[in-house]
Order: C-alpha cells, then sequence, then structure tokens
C-alpha cells in the first residue's frame, strides 16, 4: 500500500514537468526552472526517457531546417508592397467616389436634395426624348434624295421588314454604317429603298446573305422595271451563295419576258453547279414554253437537247426534252 502511495506522488510530480520538457529541449526555459528539472532528472528515469526522446525530436527538425531563397524573400517583399499601395489606392478612390454619391450631401441637406432631385428628373423627362429624336433631313434619308456615291462605303448595320396590309408592299428600314451613319426607310416604290437594294445585289461581295436574298424578295415587286430585272439577272449569274441566286430565279417569275430572261434561264441550266438552280431554270423555261413567250430558236432547242441527253439530273432530263414538244412541232431527238 505504501509503495502504491509512493508510486502515485513521483507520476503527480511527473506530470508536473510533462509540458516542460519539450521547451528544456529547445533551451527555452530560464536558470531556475533549468536547475529544478535537472534535479529531478537525477531521481526519475521515466523522464530520463521523456528528454531522449524530445532530444531526438529537436534533433531531426534543426536537421531539416533550410533557409529560404533569398530571390524569394525579395519576391514575397515586392508583392507585399505592391498589395500595400493598392489598398493605398483604392482607399483613396473609395474616399473621391463617396464624396460624389448623393448619399454624402443628401443626409446633410435633406429638403434642399430632395428639391435638386426633383429638378433634375423633371429636366431629364422633359428634354431626353427630343434629343434622342433623329433630325429629319439629317440621318434619315428622304425620297430622290440619295445617289450610289452615298452607299459606296456603307454598310447594313440593321436591317428590318415589316409586312404591310392591303397588298402593299413591306415597309423596309435600313440603318447603315458610313462616315456619317444613315437610314434608309419606305417601302420598294421609294426609289432611295429600291436604289440601295439594287446597289445590294451588284455588290454582293460586300453584303451578308441575309441582306441579300431580303433584297431580291424586295424587288421582286418591281420586277417589270428594266433596272430591276438587269439586277436579278446578274445575281442569277454572279452571286456565290446557291440560295439567293434561286431566290433571284423566283423573283424573275411574272416578269415581262425580255430575251435578258431567257438568255438568263439558259445560262443557270448550262452552267451553274446547284441542282436547285438548274430545276427552277428548267421549269422557268418549260413555263414560259407552255405560255408561248418564248420563240423555238436553233439556240434554245440545242442548249434543251444537251440539257436532256448528259444532264445528271434525270428530272431536268425529262423536263428538256417536255419543253421542246412543248414549243410547238414535235422536235426529233
Amino acid at each position: 500500500m505504501q509503495q502504491e502511495r509512493h508510486d502515485k506522488m513521483a507520476a503527480e510530480i511527473c506530470n508536473g514537468f510533462e509540458e516542460k520538457w519539450t521547451l528544456f529541449a529547445a533551451g527555452e526555459l530560464d536558470a531556475s526552472e533549468v536547475a529544478e528539472m535537472k534535479s529531478h532528472l537525477t531521481e526519475c528515469e521515466r523522464c530520463h526517457e521523456t528528454l531522449a526522446q524530445e532530444n531526438a525530436l529537436v534533433a531531426l527538425l534543426s536537421s531539416n531546417r533550410t533557409e529560404p531563397d533569398a530571390a524569394l524573400l525579395a519576391g514575397c517583399r515586392a508583392s507585399l508592397e505592391d498589395a500595400l499601395d493598392r489598398q493605398e489606392e483604392h482607399g483613396w478612390l473609395r474616399r473621391t467616389v463617396g464624396a460624389l454619391l448623393p448619399t454624402s450631401w443628401i443626409s446633410p441637406a435633406p429638403a434642399w436634395s430632395a428639391a435638386l432631385l426633383l429638378l433634375i428628373g423633371f429636366s431629364v423627362g422633359m428634354w431626353g426624348p427630343r434629343l434622342l429624336q433623329p433630325r429629319v433631313g439629317t440621318n434619315v434619308a428622304q425620297t430622290d434624295s440619295l445617289t450610289k456615291l452615298d452607299f459606296h462605303n456603307a454598310s447594313v448595320a440593321v436591317m428590318n421588314v415589316v409586312p404591310s396590309g392591303d397588298n402593299e408592299p413591306p415597309q423596309v428600314e435600313v440603318h447603315l454604317n458610313a462616315q456619317r451613319p444613315f437610314t434608309v426607310q419606305g417601302t420598294v416604290n421609294n426609289d432611295d429603298v429600291k436604289n440601295f437594294l439594287m446597289f445590294v445585289l451588284h455588290n454582293n461581295q460586300r453584303f451578308d446573305a441575309d441582306v441579300r436574298m431580303n433584297a431580291v424578295e424586295l424587288l421582286r415587286a418591281r420586277n417589270k422595271d428594266a433596272d430591276v430585272r438587269s439586277a436579278l439577272c446578274q445575281t442569277v449569274h454572279t452571286d456565290h451563295n446557291a440560295a439567293v441566286r434561286l431566290k433571284a430565279l423566283e423573283a424573275l417569275d411574272g416578269a415581262e419576258p425580255q430575251d435578258i430572261i431567257q438568255q438568263t434561264l439558259l445560262d443557270a441550266l448550262v452552267d451553274d453547279q446547284n441542282p436547285g438552280v438548274r430545276v427552277e431554270a428548267i421549269n422557268a423555261l418549260r413555263a414560259m414554253a407552255a405560255k408561248g413567250q418564248v420563240e423555238s430558236d436553233d439556240h434554245l432547242l440545242s442548249v434543251l437537247r444537251e440539257r436532256m441527253q448528259k444532264d445528271p439530273s434525270t428530272y431536268i432530263r425529262l423536263q428538256s426534252a417536255a419543253a421542246i414538244q412543248d414549243l410547238g412541232p414535235r422536235q426529233k431527238f
């Protein structure tokens, strides 16, 4: 019993020193504490083992410690200085902006501030709409006021087409980017609108396919005009987009039959690489032949016979043969 009591007292004493052995091994205790712990070591084998473990740990940590690279330290210092400078600049900016914000001067004088805000709101509501309205004669094109020179350096920013009622042509509004931006608006019966649409077709490399498609569709309403027919025929020959060429062939439907239209259809039938365009060309030719609107000349018959024999499309070969029959007396194939 007495031995157990002695061991318990010794353990309590060791527990009092246990938390200090790490500091003792690292040399962080004052002289009186060092003397006290050395005296305890002479009597306690258990604490001898604890100190030996702490010494081994301190030695291990000391052996692996390396000094940071000088360049790394310099970079860290520079980064810290930059961060401090930015913080100072932001603080100055916040103070400046804060002084300009309404909250900095509304609170000290609420009555005058409310009156000033009402005056500003009234002024904006009264004069804002007037300032935003376009000035007629400056950037909105009027009838007979534009020439091709006005379109020379222009590009389409926005093109809007709005259908009209009562079989009227649709309304067109084109916003053009130029040295001085301007707007062309009206129907295709407006010469400015018509001239711009033909300018698009004559300069197809400058405008997107969607703009050219819209131009063709809108000009269809004036396909009886000689200059419009000429622009549509040129589109069939030169536009690099098959869909636009096809739309131009469709727009020629209903125009007064002329040699230029007949030749355009024949050229498309022979030269166009797109089968859809060639189909539209033979359909138009056959429709004109059935109505007696084309003359049965040697060139026309030669083209139809050649297509009847050589075209890769079975449909075009059959329609070419039918068109020959529609032209009058049965021809020898």
